[in-house]
């Protein structure tokens, strides 16, 4: 097994090191019939998906072919997420069916990358027990893929989790989606240490991209055809926060929405404390960017947030939504909530459905808390059963599923811009896209032929909402 050495890797010789490890790497390949196939899967959040693109764009300058599937893959990715233990569990399992591919095709290649692979006693699992396994890199290293594929190539087993947590390296070739959306990282790791949560200890501390760079990537996928940006970071609203004399994130909002081609503008995540007037003024008065806000509140109990370590009040919390509400009386809120966090008893769990009930969520993101090795919740007693804490997440789920409906069915008869995403991947009759707001809209169009569907991908259309269900609107286009 051979542990690469990073300091090795690291520094200004960086990029021009990798590059001559893609080029080797790409000679190995032009030398076989047939290019080979590889396939990323990807786990996780939104920053994840962004990671992956890089590999698929480093693998598609190596000389490889994405493929939609495992099977028959020549290299297959598994980009992994530390976030809960229902991720991790897949991962391992997937792993343990691609014993059977690598028997059937003993060249075939097998690399477990990101957060998961972060944590030391992941890592050293998938070492002793899946030997099938070629490479093991963490998130640190991603930029090093290139040299971590040619030793595999060469018959090594290589493990990088170690890596420089303060750099940032640039230029990384890009396999990205397709248009109408271009995911763009703006900072990496977190300084906030939840008392639940693994991020800071897998992505390292809080590191601001160059405002320069992340103008050039955005101009670059206005020119390719993106017309909407995602801004990614684990905390977009610290972003600068490690810069001197830089943007804030209201400022670098300022300056994407300047940029020509790209006509909607979103953002995730956004910590509560953080949220400053700022920045409400520019999300109220840049039209390009979306009424939309992600807030996590994960609590609705004083106490809970406290254990959490949130650094803010439920009374706080809302008073913020209040301000946001009063600049923006139409913005699409959401969410994320925890479920039975240690020591959360069933009258903690009653102010959290309260807070429900006093926000309106448009939607939220919930979750059984899922005990992370490391972190310092891990170490807290629980007072709920697992019993009482399924039966509590059914409730959580029954309020807000009631408060979606509801706030669904007052954009019908209402005429919305939809941004065109594509044809439904359920009905070829149908093509789906997002208001502003980032709700789902069904739109059928039994009218038109395929090639003039497709042709509305990456189109904005008005749309006459006609139907809504908990999840997604219907209409049709005006």
């Amino acid at each position: 097994m051979n542990n690469l050495n990073s300091s090795a890797a690291s520094g200004a010789s960086a990029p021009a090191r990798q590059r001559d490890f893609m080029a080797r790497v790409l000679e190995l390949n032009r030398m076989r019939e047939v290019p080979p196939a590889a396939f990323v899967e990807t786990y996780g959040c939104q920053q994840n998906v962004s990671d992956s693109e890089k590999i698929s764009g480093m693998l598609r300058d190596m000389g490889y072919r994405l493929a939609d599937s495992a099977e028959g893959a020549d290299l297959v990715i598994f980009n992994t997420c530390a976030v809960r233990e229902n991720a991790e569990l897949k991962v391992f399992g997937n792993l343990g069916a691609l014993k059977h591919n690598k028997r059937r095709n003993p060249d075939m290649l097998i690399g477990v990358c990101g957060c998961m692979i972060q944590q030391k006693h992941i890592a050293e699992t998938i070492g002793k027990k899946y030997k099938h396994v070629d490479m093991v890199f963490g998130t640190h290293a991603l930029y090093r893929f290139p040299q971590i594929l040619c030793e595999a190539l060469e018959g090594g087993r290589v493990v990088d989790i170690e890596g420089e947590r303060g750099e940032i390296v640039e230029n990384v070739p890009l396999e990205r989606d397709v248009p109408p959306l271009a995911k763009v990282p703006i900072m990496y790791g977190c300084n906030n240490f939840c008392t639940y949560c693994v991020v800071p200890y897998v992505r390292g501390r809080e590191r601001s991209r160059s405002a320069e760079n992340i103008l050039a990537e955005c101009e670059s996928a206005a020119k390719q055809g993106y017309r909407e940006i995602m801004l990614l970071g684990q905390n977009v609203n610290s972003y600068g926060n490690d810069l001197s004399g830089g943007l804030t994130f209201a400022g670098l909002l300022r300056e994407v929405c300047k940029i020509d081609g790209i006509e909607r503008i979103r953002f995730m995540t956004s910590h509560p404390k953080d949220i400053s007037d700022e920045l409400i003024k520019t999300m109220a008065e840049e039209p390009k960017i979306c009424k939309q806000l992600h807030l996590p509140i994960q609590s609705g109990s004083d106490r809970v947030l406290k254990a959490m370590n949130r650094k803010y009040t439920r009374a706080e919390y809302m008073e913020k939504l209040r301000k946001i509400r009063a600049a923006m009386p139409d913005i699409v809120l959401t969410t994320d909530i925890i479920c039975g966090f240690p020591g959360e008893t069933n009258e903690d769990f009653a102010e959290t459905l309260g807070a429900l009930r006093e926000a309106e969520y448009d939607m939220i993101f919930s979750f059984i808390y899922s005990r992370r090795v490391g972190t310092p919740a891990a170490d807290m007693p629980d007072c709920l059963t697992d019993e009482e804490k399924h039966r509590n997440f059914d409730e959580m789920l029954k309020v807000q599923n009631e408060i979606s409906k509801q706030k669904n069915l007052k954009y019908i008869d209402t005429e919305q811009t939809v941004l065109i995403e594509g044809r439904s991947k359920t009905n070829p009759e149908t093509v789906t896209g997002r208001t502003e707001g980032g709700k789902i809209v069904n739109i059928g169009c039994p009218n038109l032929g395929g090639c003039e569907k497709d042709a509305l991908t990456g189109k904005l259309v008005n749309v006459r909402i006609t139907g809504a269900q908990t999840w997604s609107l219907t209409g049709e286009i005006i």
